[in-house]
């Protein structure tokens, strides 16, 4: 992409941004509410607001120094030329900490902007990384303060949801995954601050490792000899690793055309049960529902007890459910805990009707082994059903060849 047709452009949320924000307005809407309107004139413009924005401003003056403008000019050029860049137009205001770790930091006041630069930042950088930095963080300004606030009253939600129960894992994991997104929308405003990519790396590589000279295009092309050897998502919880950030905001600025879908993998991986989101635990809740569809569809077992079982799991469950096959499951990059989840499932339907308990474990076999689970559905045999090994081998050798027959058919299940 052209660095003119980018500067058009507008500094947008990420598809995450606005996945979970849809998602957290449709099923907590009081909440959302009661959060929202904190941002409302009658609460910002309150003696209460007014009380902790002074005092916030206190604090900063205690425990750090001030950078002035009139005393530190070409400072304040980098920072205001970020500003314009991103299209901000409020009083700022650039503080230096006393922390040794070389980092920069936004304290959100709406219509103000506070920065706090820690460490060696201002010896370490040039102007064009300083300004890139000053873009980072006044990105996060831009997130915040866009369509009315809604992505800050999501951080809010989140935040409290996860300091009132931290036991919650879909809450951690929706938040750590909310930070994450929001780091590459702050570098972003990095590149956008500077009209490159490439003062943008530079930064993030010399506040990372606290060298003083960094060579972007060599850590450019590192972090795509990473990208490619990397199998599994990012682990880190509030900053994606550096190469990961580097080689997003490369493929972003290039408009790489799977950019958005190499995110999504490095960020939200595949759907493993034990480390859900709001958005993968709806989406799982689809997936469970159409596969025990398809489970059933074409069968004569869908008897009384049967149907009470579904409707126990899934009370406005109707007969012309939507389906989804072995395949499609498999498509949607499962963990073996989600292999689990289903094998059990199928064996709960199994079991609701000992009259035609039989014919369904021969079915609920076939469909393990589509689904790659086998192993996992004997380990339900011998412990739920009682079967042995003789009779899970004669039960499965039989399933296996009339899978392998409906596979030279080309028949789906």
């Amino acid at each position: 992409m052209h660095t003119e047709a980018l500067s058009a452009r507008q500094l947008t949320p990420l598809a995450y941004h606005l996945e979970l924000a849809d998602f957290l307005m449709r099923q907590e809407p009081e909440v959302w509410r009661w959060e929202a309107a904190k941002d409302q004139p009658q609460h910002t413009q309150s003696e209460e607001a007014q009380a902790q924005r002074d005092a916030l401003r206190i604090e900063l003056l205690r425990d750090s120094y001030r950078i002035p403008s009139d005393s530190h000019p070409s400072i304040h050029a980098c920072l205001q030329r970020a500003m314009q860049h991103l299209g901000i137009h409020v009083p700022a205001n650039l503080y230096q900490s006393s922390a040794l770790e070389s980092n920069a930091s936004l304290v959100f006041v709406p219509g103000e902007v506070h920065i706090i630069l820690h460490g060696r930042l201002l010896e370490q950088m040039s102007e064009e990384e300083l300004t890139a930095i000053f873009g980072h963080e006044l990105a996060h300004y831009v997130l915040w303060t866009c369509e009315g606030g809604k992505f800050h009253v999501v951080e809010r939600i989140l935040r409290g949801a996860l300091e009132s129960d931290y036991q919650q894992p879909q809450v951690r994991e929706s938040y750590r995954r909310y930070l994450l997104h929001t780091e590459l929308f702050a570098d972003r405003g990095s590149a956008m601050a500077v009209g490159a990519v490439e003062p943008a790396v530079a930064a993030l590589v010399k506040a990372h490792t606290g060298i003083n000279h960094v060579d972007a295009k060599a850590y450019l092309q590192q972090a795509e000899e990473i990208a490619q050897a990397a199998q599994e998502k990012s682990e880190a919880y509030t900053h994606p690793e550096a190469y990961l950030r580097a080689r997003a905001l490369m493929q972003w600025w290039e408009g790489h055309d799977g950019a958005d879908q190499w995110i999504r993998e490095q960020l939200q991986g595949r759907i493993e049960l034990e480390a859900l989101d709001f958005l993968q635990q709806q989406e799982l809740q689809v997936m469970v529902r159409r596969y025990l569809s398809a489970f059933l569809h074409g069968t004569a077992f869908v008897s009384d007890a049967v149907t009470a079982q579904l409707r126990h799991l899934f009370p406005d469950w109707r007969a012309n459910e939507p389906m989804m096959d072995c395949q499609a499951v498999l498509d949607c990059k499962i963990d073996g805990g989600v292999k689990r989840l289903l094998n059990a499932l199928m064996m709960d339907l199994c079991l609701a009707d000992p009259d035609q308990q039989d014919a369904m474990l021969h079915h609920a076999l076939q469909h393990a082994i589509r689904l790659e689970s086998l192993d996992d559905l004997i380990v339900n045999l011998r412990r739920d059903v009682g079967l042995n090994k003789r009779e899970i081998d004669k039960l499965s050798k039989k399933a296996q060849a009339e899978v392998n027959a409906s596979t030279k058919s080309g028949v789906r299940a």
